[in-house]
């Protein structure tokens, strides 16, 4: 069994030419409901005790009072709950891998670029980085391997987890490309700069030992961060993807036996929700 997480109201916000857009859910929510697949609302709520496992306290205030934004990551009216809710999806696809069920969360804002005391390129939480940290709560799980696949390098991710023992963090990303980190591996983070131009057959061949490394690591759960702007359409990145790559992309983690869940970055394509199926018909 699989499961995905959404929620229309992560629709409710949007800033006039901004690539980070509602239609991003609502159209993939579409039309994976037409492919068959059943989408459900988070299991459980996030709450800021959970928020405060990867943020400063100073940030969390911040996003609730409007106290610091940027052009990027703009101070949206009930951005706090929205963010709340599309942090609620990754906790529950996290849950769902912990009891052996695929899982992806279909929501916004995303979250990879958020570091512990900062917002930053469309992010306000780290999702992924929350979810991750929860699961060591339950004791189900001692050790994670986070791979982001988001053209952009995961900095945020990659400072919450950086020295933390029981994470094994990768990152294959475009480089140069915002936000410029991500150039060398260090402690438990390693990440892979590609260069404008990737396209499908050299991009596997380095997620093929990336993923090796991380099964090296003996994960109990695989936690991606699926951004899906290394289409080769992408009207913010030079990666060449094609849509079919994404569903052996999935392919590739599928087989990796363990469990597992994904949550939505990036993606700013036309053809986002085809991506996302063939990812999932991958993945799952």
């Amino acid at each position: 069994m699989s499961r995905i997480f959404s929620d229309p109201a992560v629709t409710g916000y949007q800033a006039p030419g901004h690539p980070e857009a509602p239609w991003r859910v609502s159209r993939s929510a579409e039309r994976l409901k037409a492919a068959g697949h059943k989408i459900e609302p988070p299991a459980a709520a996030a709450t800021e005790a959970d928020l405060r496992l990867a943020h400063a306290e100073e940030h969390v205030t911040a996003v609730k009072t409007g106290g610091y934004f940027d052009a990027d990551t703009p101070p949206h009216p009930d951005i706090y709950r929205i963010a709340l809710t599309s942090l609620s999806g990754a906790l529950s696809a996290a849950d769902s891998a912990q009891k052996g069920e695929p899982a992806f969360s279909l929501m916004r804002p995303p979250g990879h670029h958020a570091g512990k005391n900062r917002i930053a390129g469309f992010c306000y939480f780290n999702n992924l980085a929350v979810a991750c940290l929860k699961a060591l709560q339950g004791g189900k799980c001692s050790r994670l391997a986070v791979l982001d696949i988001d053209v952009h390098h995961g900095d945020g991710t990659e400072e919450i987890l950086l020295g933390r023992e029981p994470f094994r963090f990768c990152s294959l990303h475009q480089s140069p490309l915002y936000p410029g980190a991500g150039l060398e591996s260090v402690d438990n983070c390693v990440n892979i700069p590609l260069p404008p131009g990737t396209a499908e057959d050299d991009y596997l061949r380095k997620l093929e030992p990336a993923l090796r490394s991380l099964l090296d690591f003996k994960p109990d759960i695989l936690a991606v961060s699926a951004g899906f702007d290394t289409f080769k359409e992408c009207p913010i990145a030079a990666l060449k993807l094609d849509i079919k790559s994404y569903r052996k992309i999935g392919r590739m983690l599928a087989e990796t036996n363990l469990n597992r869940f994904a949550v939505l970055e990036g993606g700013y394509a036309e053809a986002l929700p085809e991506i996302i199926e063939n990812f999932l018909d991958g993945f799952f």
